[in-house]
């Protein structure tokens, strides 16, 4: 199964993009021999609108233009179920059993996602109720990444 992180914004230079390229990195080759490939990173440009609401929209059609078709699509919001590494997990394997092909991890930029983006992901997940820069978040999602590999592979990383 394809993983995908589709996000609003650019990572520049500097320590969140190689952070994260260290986890997309150690994913890729962890996942392997789980029948997991990528992360692929989609990095999608933010809106110059004035509006926040016009940012929103702009911005959610351009990640749901991003997304595979027939992908599964879990979107990272405040608003979503409180997920554990261990079911974050857990989703990710149950899902490559069923088949499934691709499996996208949705961020939102500044102001968040839109309702289209929300309403085209299967589930919300949210990492607390804290609000975190989506930069951030790109990294904590590919570490939630690596670290669902070292679980479903028994590797002594994860300690919960």
């Amino acid at each position: 199964m394809r993983l995908m992180i589709v996000a609003v914004g650019r990572l520049k230079a500097g320590p969140e993009r190689e952070l994260c390229a260290r986890y997309v990195d150690r994913t890729g080759k962890s996942g392997r021999a789980l029948g997991l490939s990528g992360p692929d990173m989609h990095e999608t440009p933010e809106s110059a609108a004035r509006r926040p609401e016009d940012r929103m929209s702009e911005e959610g059609a351009a990640l749901i233009a991003a997304l595979p078709e027939a992908a599964t699509v879990i979107a990272l919001d405040p608003r979503g179920r409180e997920a554990t590494s261990e079911e974050i997990a857990a989703d990710i394997a149950a899902l490559r059993d069923r088949g499934v092909r691709a499996l996208a991890f949705l961020i939102g930029g500044a102001d968040g996602l839109s309702d289209a983006a929300r309403a085209r992901a299967d589930r919300l997940i949210a990492f607390g109720r804290a609000t975190f820069p989506h930069q951030l978040v790109r990294v904590m999602m590919a570490e939630q990444l690596y670290r669902a590999t070292t679980i479903l592979s028994g590797h002594p990383y994860h300690k919960a």
